[in-house]
């Protein structure tokens, strides 16, 4: 946990049951009143496996007026978009806990289910500056992203919520 709290109280805490109770409803609602923010969602967090020789997808640099990006904004620096040439996928990488690179994607709706999620994210390891691990964070409840990031060997690491305003 990265936050100004006594480590004493966080353990006292999630005593019961470290691996459930530190994103628990309870916890997360106690650690909001101490922080002075508001939990967000509770994510997966994934790795990205090494990345191939190139994207395999054509991706055009972009600058768009989307809402992916302008949520990457809120949370990372150094945001960097690409789009597919139609228009139907978005790429964003940026740095954001901790300094890492992290994607997020967004397909049309119209463009669903044929793939592109999974040929996206499996594209993004590819454009990290210097190589390095490429991170993502999915919500579980978003079963299409979430299998898409799997699809594309991406690997499950830890779970966490982000506070903010």
């Amino acid at each position: 946990m990265a936050a100004d709290v006594d480590p004493a109280w966080v353990a006292r805490c999630v005593a019961p049951d470290p691996l459930a109770l530190p994103l628990g409803a309870r916890f997360l609602a106690a650690l909001a009143d101490r922080v002075g923010a508001e939990p967000g969602v509770v994510d997966a967090v994934l790795v990205a496996p090494p990345p191939a020789a190139g994207p395999g997808l054509e991706l055009v640099p972009a600058q768009v007026d989307h809402p992916r990006v302008a949520r990457a904004r809120l949370h990372r620096t150094d945001v960097r978009v690409w789009t597919t040439p139609d228009g139907a996928g978005v790429l964003v990488l940026g740095r954001g806990v901790a300094g890492r690179a992290e994607v997020s994607v967004e397909v049309d709706p119209a463009a669903r289910g044929r793939g592109l999620g999974t040929a996206l994210v499996a594209a993004a390891p590819a454009l990290v500056p210097g190589g390095g691990p490429l991170w993502a964070q999915v919500a579980p409840a978003n079963t299409a992203s979430l299998r898409a990031f799997l699809a594309a060997g991406y690997r499950p690491v830890c779970a966490e919520v982000l506070f903010g305003p």
